[in-house]
């Protein structure tokens, strides 16, 4: 919270949020904008260590957060976060769809239950969450949903079918409840963030053990990072949690009004410029 924001003091004063995933990477840094514009922030997740430590991180720098415990895959757990914030608050304002699991693995050995357990969390969560808070906005008048969605998808990206295949879904139903939801005052959109530099991504560019088991260093593995961001994206960075932040806080203020089925892409550029996917990884002969 220490960054300088571009959003006035109080842009978002009064507001409740509900962040899920909201204790770690994106979504931590998205819970931490939304409570420097004043929003109270209710940090969800499947792993309370994580979100109850953002959540006082964030109270300690003057913000207002809570820490709740959730699994999105659940539509009855769901829906009792939702019963307890309004309890708690009284209103919803936005809800911002973050929790997703994510892992490399080749299709063709891809397991029923990594498959199902990404499109639950992506696809099935967002929905489950998205219906929850819906009877809320509707009852107050209107309220805000943004969820985190992907670029790999529009060119596909080995190794990656069960995200892409969600965050495709995440796309299609942004724009589904955007009208059906619009004339209740309920705006639906969808951020698709480019590389941000998460656990994840660096796993992407960390190449595997050596034959005599010597592994990659990690100043290595930072100077490929560096020469991908310099050749692939035109903005010649990767991007940050604030980066996306900063978007959903725009979409969650007054200058998002009149914004709904947007997928609005954050990428520096790198889905224009159209860079490579990489090669899947060949079967070994027997």
């Amino acid at each position: 919270m220490s960054e300088t924001s571009v959003f006035r003091d109080g842009l978002l004063k009064g507001q409740v949020a509900v962040v899920t995933g909201g204790g770690t990477g994106i979504g931590l840094g998205i819970s931490e904008l939304l409570a420097a514009l004043g929003a109270h922030v209710v940090l969800a997740s499947r792993k309370p260590e994580h979100v109850e430590k953002a959540a006082s991180a964030i109270r300690d720098s003057g913000g207002s957060a809570s820490a709740l415990t959730v699994d999105v895959r659940e539509p009855d757990r769901v829906k009792e976060l939702v019963e307890r914030v309004v309890a708690d608050h009284r209103r919803i304002d936005l809800l911002v769809n973050n929790a997703a699991g994510n892992f490399y693995a080749p299709s063709e050995s891809l397991s029923p239950n990594a498959w199902k357990s990404v499109i639950e969390i992506d696809l099935f969560g967002t929905f489950y969450c998205s219906q929850a808070v819906l009877p809320v906005m509707k009852a107050q008048g209107g309220g805000r949903i943004v969820s985190i969605s992907m670029t790999l998808h529009y060119r596909g990206w080995p190794l990656m079918a069960h995200a892409t295949a969600a965050k495709a879904g995440v796309d299609a139903l942004t724009r589904t409840l955007a009208l059906e939801w619009a004339p209740y005052g309920v705006r639906v959109n969808a951020i698709a963030p480019g590389p941000i530099p998460t656990e994840g991504v660096r796993k992407a560019f960390t190449p595997p053990p050596s034959a005599e088991g010597k592994v990659a260093d990690v100043f290595a593995v930072e100077k490929a990072m560096e020469a991908y961001a310099r050749k692939a994206i035109p903005a010649g960075r990767f991007g940050s949690p604030r980066d996306i932040a900063n978007m959903v806080a725009f979409l969650a203020s007054p200058a998002g009004e009149w914004i709904t089925g947007a997928i609005m892409v954050v990428d520096g550029g790198e889905w224009l410029a159209r860079s490579p996917a990489p090669s899947a990884p060949r079967p070994q002969s027997a």
